[in-house]
């Protein structure tokens, strides 16, 4: 299962707003929702519009990157094959950034505000209050109330998260960036001695790879609901994984040769970070990730830029 998800803060992306200020245009992506290609004249026939209509308000779309759109050849011709970029578009704020006193700045991300993600059973996500969706069905990491989660495991695949890039708008140089989430390993029940290969990738860039111990549930955590069964996952291990201009680190230990500048933070308006288990791990022993209201440490995703 995968799913392209779409986070936009407004006061950084008014143009994409205002591309969506339009019944014609919010007509096109709800068709094209699933997943079809389509052409011009189809998107025309079925909204019942003028295909220069149609024409001119794809070309917004385009323009913000909602649609995609290639030219093929047709019988007489070419025609414009249209798609959309996005399942879902969230609006939210950057409300939770904060420079930090030692010339940091740090932006805390909720677990279920990934904007992209592809798991296998068995997974699931959880809420403080309850579950989220059906466990193991890969299709409930689509689900709205996702952004509710403090839980969410799975056993092969990824979840990535686009956080701002907020030394292009401060317009600073980032000397470090450090990830900072609460981790263990994942299997049906727990086990201390189950080990998993947790990767990390930033932008792109394989950054190198931590393996987990265990799915730790002797005591329950600190901050895991009373309502979680004793039998699931109740905490992880805090790992901050850094990447300066020396290399890359977990807990200070090197892993990777892969520097700050091979990420080339100055060419994008993102930060993108995916982690996962790979299905060719020498350990695929699945992962847990704990946000708040789980876990030993009551924390979301926190990534620290150093500048």
């Amino acid at each position: 299962m995968s799913g392209n998800v779409l986070v936009v803060d407004p006061s950084e992306r008014p143009d994409l707003i205002r591309g969506l200020a339009s019944e014609v245009r919010i007509s096109i992506l709800k068709l094209l929702r699933d997943g079809e290609e389509k052409n011009v004249n189809q998107i025309a026939e079925r909204l019942g519009l003028p295909q220069s209509t149609v024409s001119s308000n794809l070309q917004v779309l385009e323009d913000v990157g909602l649609v995609t759109t290639e030219s093929r050849k047709a019988r007489k011709g070419s025609q414009k094959v249209c798609r959309t970029a996005f399942s879902e578009i969230l609006v939210g704020f950057h409300d939770d950034l904060k420079e930090a006193g030692d010339g940091s700045i740090e932006v805390s991300m909720p677990l279920g505000l990934y904007t992209t993600c592809e798991v296998t059973a068995p997974c699931g996500l959880c809420s403080a209050e309850g579950v989220i969706g059906l466990l193991d069905v890969p299709n409930t990491f689509l689900e709205p109330d996702r952004m509710k989660a403090g839980l969410l495991w799975f056993t092969r695949g990824y979840v990535e998260y686009q956080f701002p890039n907020n030394t292009k708008l401060n317009r600073t140089k980032p000397t470090a960036l450090e990830f900072s989430m609460e981790l263990s390993s994942e299997v049906p029940g727990t086990a201390a001695d189950w080990p998993s290969d947790i990767f990390l990738q930033v932008n792109g860039v394989e950054i190198g790879t931590w393996t987990s111990p265990g799915d730790f549930g002797d005591k329950r955590g600190v901050h895991t609901p009373s309502w979680w069964k004793l039998a699931g996952s109740q905490y992880g291990k805090l790992k901050n994984w850094r990447i300066n201009g020396s290399g890359s680190f977990i807990d200070g230990v090197q892993i990777s040769d892969v520097t700050l500048d091979d990420l080339q933070i100055d060419h994008h308006r993102s930060i993108r970070m995916r982690i996962g288990v790979k299905e060719d791990a020498e350990h695929p022993g699945g992962m847990n990730i704990f946000g708040k209201g789980f876990g030993n440490y009551d924390q979301d995703i926190v990534l620290r830029i150093t500048t």
